[in-house]
């Protein structure tokens, strides 16, 4: 039976975490192939992004794939290859890695980041499209709230 099928009484005893599960990999996978299509992959996106200044890097310093792989922990997913990601941005001279093994973001590799950030806006319109503004914020408000419910009072959520 699929959710267009089910009465408001019987969603509501559908399983969150099913659901979430469900979700999660349905919008990674949307994802992931809307920048294949672009000739990027979101991991290495994300290492752009991580090594930037102009972004989430607080300082513009190079970073290990240790480092790398720690800053990212929370949403790197267990198939991403860094190194890999890492070694294609290196031939196309988007980063450099120094002596200590640091990576480093180019100048060229700046102006790709900025160029794959366009990308976003699309991609979060058509995942959008038909959910007002509204409804999303409630899903995120009720998600939040499972989290502080499923993780007790002693933790904390965004």
């Amino acid at each position: 039976m699929t959710t267009q099928q089910m009465s408001d009484a019987e969603l509501a005893g559908q399983p969150a975490a099913y659901w979430t599960g469900t979700a999660y990999e349905a919008l990674i996978a949307y994802t992931r192939a809307r920048t294949a299509e672009k000739g990027y992959t979101q991991p290495q996106f994300w290492l752009l992004r991580n090594l930037s200044v102009n972004d989430i890097s607080p300082d513009g310093e190079g970073m290990t794939l240790t480092e790398l792989r720690e800053a990212m922990a929370s949403y790197i997913r267990h198939e991403d290859d860094l190194a890999a990601e890492a070694e294609v941005l290196l031939e196309r001279g988007w980063l450099t890695r120094d002596p200590q093994h640091r990576l480093w973001l180019t100048e060229e590799g700046e102006r790709a980041r900025v160029d794959l950030a366009r990308n976003a806006p699309a991609i979060r319109a058509a995942l959008h499209e038909g959910i007002d503004d509204a409804d999303y914020v409630t899903t995120l408000k009720v998600l939040r709230r499972l989290i502080h419910n499923a993780a007790g009072p002693s933790t904390h959520t965004r």
